[in-house]
């Protein structure tokens, strides 16, 4: 179909957006209106349906459907016709996506993004589905300008049957939110936990790693669990499975072998073939969980892909004055993939045929290619076994290896890079600041703390105005702007973020700043009936339900990250409301944990810290006495994940002290640092060796 497209003849209403994803659209021929009171005005003076359009900056569908659809002059004249056309970015409105993504799965029996959906002018949900091609190249498939015009005929023609269409699908996601925590409460017990492991671990793949089978995605909350659970119950099956996953996810093509940073998901069950967008969120909780597994086993390899991890967040994705951007685009030069995949000639041409030689054997790179031609690097194949097949020493090729990637990034970073998506999430730099604040604990590196409290400082600064939390902020040609009411999983993430931050500087403005905003959730998102939170704040605009996710997802829910951190602060503070909170919105769901696992991974870690006798856990000392830091290295560098700390340094001003009451009565002995340990409403006696300290955790000294 000819298609004169010419962007620059074109402006709607997205111009004035601040979203990058809903910018790319600015031009489209689509009068696009952004989500808002102006677009439904007009749906109901012109009694016109909503065609809503959701997607994300990163998908390469959304791209495609832009491209085939909404650049596509005749198609564009056809939905100003005869709809009101909203775009929405997802990250930006979670509330809108999950609202909307329930009824398109109740449609379809499947979602996916671009999200498709045709509304009444009311915001009611009448149909939808995913991408729609622009012809009927697909067998089985109506295309979009068919949906279109039957649509069309259909709302003008049998105004009933959209009625009652959007009725049903109202009620159902009115009554689907209803039902949620009160059909599947259940007793919290070391039993479910257990159901729940054992659910989990049945799902591996246990020859290739990962949970399920292809498209394998990283389930970072699931992983999580396991390892916590394999700490509970020590099952050597579950640890080899938790092991064999994160050394074929590290080693595959979903982990990036020259830049660091996981792609969103591998299409395939080897984790060779990604789908080559790179998330915010992934490798925030990615870092995190292969740091845990470094002190959990010992292994090196964990730390440096943590390490590599945050070496990218650090180069490619900090704003300088220290938020986290959201997104890295699948595409670049219109190509899925092209900025990472390589040729066998290319990389002999850059390093010379002996020092390739390595490099080809080591990352399986061939004439042929393994993906469309092309070679994505990935490892199948130990290093002594290369050293044993090339005759090389280890040394060599560990020599070879080292600065043969070296020149193979720098080649790399001349290339056009993929597009960025330049937003900055509260919610996602929670998620970001926590990794970055533990390991800064963790590994002894002043540099992570430093880019943690950066990006603490960002947020309060840019993204909490009045006492209350934004969603996004953005800094381009308008100037730095932030907006949109934040949700519940912001004020949870950046709050649990917090309580790291403070964990890894010992400076209590962090959890005073965690304890207010948890003051800010229970009043704002907490709800008595459900026994649990809402995604929206009491003074959101009101939409056609008010959501509620209680799933853990590519990122966790709202609602399990807020039991979390309800649960550590009960601890740090004495607050006895918290907890009980945070156990009635855990049993509001226990019955669900074990049959559905996979959808529960950061539900059952809070679960497991609440029935795991978590320890608390207090020194008393000059903050950079080496004797201090004697008794906090026993302390950070043991798996030992249910645990609060705290530091005392002599002579905190008593009003401080009578705030948290974890720190009265404590003392130095003798004049050394010393460590109080108390669990489940006892202490043990107070000890000033790191050999005693150790004991009473249970932890051997590195």
């Amino acid at each position: 179909m000819n298609n004169p497209y010419d962007e620059n003849r074109f402006t709607n209403r997205l111009i004035n957006e601040t979203s990058p994803y809903l910018l790319q659209h600015a031009h489209n021929p689509v009068n696009w209106y952004p989500w808002g009171e102006e677009a439904f005005a007009k749906a109901r003076a012109e009694n016109k349906p909503v065609l809503l359009s959701v997607g994300y900056s990163a998908c390469h569908w959304c791209h495609v459907m832009e491209r085939e659809s909404f650049e596509n002059e005749e198609i564009a004249a056809l939905m100003n016709e005869n709809f009101v056309s909203i775009k929405v970015d997802r990250e930006e409105r979670p509330d809108i996506d999950s609202i909307y993504m329930e009824a398109v799965t109740a449609l379809t029996g499947r979602g996916g993004w671009p999200m498709t959906v045709f509304l009444t002018p009311e915001g009611a949900p009448f149909y939808g589905g995913t991408y729609f091609p622009p012809d009927n190249r697909y067998s089985g498939m109506a295309s979009f300008p068919q949906i279109l015009n039957t649509l069309s005929d259909v709302f003008r023609e049998q105004p009933e049957d959209i009625a009652n269409n959007a009725t049903e699908l109202k009620n159902m996601l009115n009554s689907s939110l209803s039902e949620r925590g009160v059909q599947t409460t259940g007793d919290l017990n070391v039993a479910m936990l257990n159901s729940a492991t054992e659910n989990l671990n049945a799902q591996f793949d246990t020859k290739k790693g990962g949970l399920g089978n292809a498209p394998k995605f990283p389930q970072a909350a699931a992983l999580d669990y396991v390892l916590k659970s394999w700490r509970r119950n020590s099952s050597r099956k579950v640890l080899e499975n938790l092991l064999l996953t994160l050394d074929r996810m590290a080693m595959g093509g979903m982990y990036d072998q020259l830049g660091g940073g996981f792609h969103r998901y591998s299409t395939d069950a080897d984790w060779l073939v990604p789908h080559f967008e790179k998330m915010l969120y992934d490798n925030s909780q990615l870092s995190l969980l292969y740091l845990e597994a470094f002190l959990a086993t010992g292994r090196g390899f964990y730390r440096q892909i943590a390490e590599h991890i945050l070496e990218y967040i650090q180069r490619e994705m900090t704003y300088p004055e220290g938020g986290f951007y959201s997104t890295q685009d699948a595409d670049s030069e219109g190509e899925e993939g092209k900025f990472f995949v390589w040729s066998k000639r290319e990389i002999e041409e850059i390093l010379g045929v002996e020092d390739a030689a390595v490099i080809c054997r080591f990352y399986n790179v061939s004439e042929r290619g393994n993906w469309e031609g092309h070679n994505i690097l990935h490892v199948t194949s130990p290093l002594q076994q290369i050293v044993q097949e090339l005759g090389k020493s280890e040394d060599e090729i560990e020599e070879v290896l080292g600065f043969s990637l070296d020149k193979l990034f720098e080649v790399r970073e001349q290339r056009i890079k993929p597009g960025r998506d330049e937003k900055i999430l509260t919610s996602w730099n929670g998620l970001m600041l926590k990794s970055f604040a533990v390991a800064g604990r963790v590994l002894d590196n002043p540099a992570y703390i430093h880019i943690a409290k950066n990006n603490a400082e960002f947020v309060l600064k840019y993204l909490k105005k009045e006492g209350r939390l934004l969603r996004t902020f953005k800094d381009d040609v308008k100037g730095k702007q932030a907006r949109l009411n934040a949700f519940l999983e912001d004020y949870a993430f950046f709050a649990d973020g917090l309580l790291a931050l403070y964990e890894a500087t010992f400076d209590l403005r962090w959890l005073d700043e965690a304890n207010y905003l948890a003051e800010v959730m229970l009043e704002q998102f907490w709800d008595e009936t459900i026994k649990g939170f809402y995604d929206t704040s009491l003074d959101h605009e009101q939409l056609v339900t008010r959501p509620r996710n209680y799933m853990d997802n590519a990122t966790p829910c709202g609602n399990s990250v807020a039991v979390e951190v309800l649960l550590k602060l009960a601890l740090f503070t004495g607050q006895e409301l918290y907890r009980e909170k945070a156990a009635s919105a855990l049993e509001s769901v226990a019955g669900l944990m074990p049959r559905q696992p996979l959808g529960f991974g950061r539900w059952l870690s809070a679960t497991d810290f609440y029935l795991g006798e978590a320890k608390e856990i207090v020194i008393v000392g000059e903050p950079d006495a080496a004797d201090t830091k004697a008794l906090l290295r026993v302390i950070y560098n043991a798996y030992n994940p249910n645990k609060v700390v705290m530091l005392l340094p002599p002579g905190l001003d008593s009003q401080v002290v009578a705030r948290y009451p974890l720190l009265e009565d404590r003392k130095m002995l003798d004049g050394k640092a010393t460590a109080y340990v108390c669990q489940n409403f006892a202490c043990l006696r107070p000890v000033t060796t790191p050999e005693g300290l150790a004991e009473q955790l249970g932890v051997a000294l590195s």
